[in-house]
């Protein structure tokens, strides 16, 4: 199993417009990858290890495949939407990590 997380880095100038991603985007995203998307979450990050202070990342987003193969063979066909669809919600450019799920 695998996780493909997508960061947004936090910046105090960047716009993210959390309502079009939660109500917008993760719902195209998750039928577009459907039947390979096996579980998402979404956080939005409220501090780094300091309470109060500003956090690491404004969001991030984890989305469960059975491999990376599997990841690339939904996401591919749909790359171009899905990241046409970015500048709607944010100016910040994510970065990407594939994560082996150990535990959980």
């Amino acid at each position: 199993m695998i996780n493909v997380s997508i960061l947004y880095p936090y910046s105090a100038t960047a716009r993210f417009d959390f309502d079009y991603y939660l109500q917008q985007h993760m719902p195209l995203a998750s039928k577009l990858l459907a039947p390979a998307l096996l579980d998402m979450r979404v956080e939005k990050g409220i501090s780094s290890s300091e309470p109060g202070s500003t956090p690491n990342f404004t969001a991030l987003c984890q989305l469960q495949f059975e491999s990376v193969e599997t990841f690339l063979a939904a996401f591919m066909p749909i790359a171009e939407q899905l990241q046409g669809d970015i500048a709607n919600y944010t100016d910040i450019t994510p970065q990407i990590q594939y994560s082996e799920v150990l535990l959980g």
